[in-house]
Parts: structure tokens; sequence; C-alpha cells
């Protein structure tokens, strides 16, 4: 599967079903929030950034569910990799997922790419990898907001999103970005 088809806000978004560190199956649509659910895709073990990422999202964690937000982070690294990375990144609260196929993540809409031998912390990229991507599904399976990434850099900033979604919220906010078809008189 090569197309890359992006989601658009108040669309149902795909079936997603990932193991966890935890022993049991997650399943996104066995997940009951208040509000969203957050789905974080971060590119593996062998990205230092992912590391601070997700030590910072660990940390917010609390401040998340008392906005009734259910969050997972997960990616394509195998178990072994994924529970590393938990352990070295110091992982104490956050659920992790992983074994994400690269066929559910273009569903996605997320971008994959190849491995160039160790990084700058000498772990050996896989051949294959997800690039970052963060999600946030209403309850209802519709996507509410999404960005993905073709590098690891500049990720959204969960601080950031905690203020938003105080507004989101209290304001009952829209998901934006939901035109898929532009009308023919807009497209000229």
């Amino acid at each position: 599967m090569s197309q890359l088809t992006p989601l658009f806000p108040r669309q149902q978004v795909p079936a997603l079903s990932v193991p966890t560190l935890d022993g049991d199956t997650w399943t996104l649509a066995g997940v009951k929030p208040d509000h969203f659910t957050m789905v974080v895709v971060y590119r593996g073990l062998h990205c230092p950034i992912c590391g601070t990422y997700l030590k910072d999202l660990d940390r917010k964690l609390a401040d998340f569910r008392e906005r009734g937000v259910e969050v997972i982070a997960l990616s394509s690294d195998d178990e072994a990799r994924a529970r590393q990375a938990k352990e070295d990144w110091k992982i104490e609260n956050l659920t992790l997922g992983y074994g994400l196929t690269l066929q559910k993540a273009r569903e996605w809409g997320l971008y994959i790419s190849s491995g160039r031998g160790k990084t700058s912390v000498g772990i050996e990229e896989p051949d294959l990898f997800v690039e970052p991507g963060l999600f946030l599904v209403r309850p209802n399976g519709e996507l509410y907001f999404a960005t993905v990434q073709t590098m690891p850099f500049a990720r959204p900033d969960f601080g950031a999103i905690l203020k938003a979604l105080d507004f989101v919220i209290a304001k009952d906010y829209p998901g934006r970005g939901e035109i898929v078809d532009i009308p023919a008189v807009a497209a000229e």
C-alpha cells in the first residue's frame, strides 16, 4: 500500500488495535473517554527526541485525564524495543502500544521512513518505521484533530494542547478542516 490519504475531521477514523506493554490489547473502539482519545504515534526506540517527548507526556498524563482525555502512545517497534524504550526513557504511567503495522500507519495518513543505520544515541533504526503523528478522536470515532510529520522535529507541545483542550471543551468547538470536496465555485 503506497497511497497516502489524509484523515479528515468529523469523519470516522480507521479501526486501531495494538498490543500494549501491560499485556493487554488496546482497541480504539474499546476506549470510552469523556471527551477525546489522544493517539500519539512515535518513531521508536532509536529516536531520542521521542524519548524526551513521551517523558513530557508521561508527566502531563494526569492533566489530560482530568480533561476527559484517554491517551496511548504507540509505534511500529516490536515488543522488545518498546519495552526497552519504556525503561530507558523512564516512562511510568503512559500506556505504550507496539507493533503498529506499516499498512495501518498508512491508513492513518502517516509517513514511513527507511532506516539509515545507528542514530546519535547508537541505536540501529529499523529497516522501515513510522514517522510521528498525533490524533484527537471523539468518543464516537470521529477525528477531531490530527497532525502528521515527515521528521522527528517540532512536534505539537503538550502544554499547548492542554490549553487548547480547555477552550475546545468549554466552547464545544467543532473540528476544523472538515471539507473533503471543494465546491466547484470555491475551487476556482
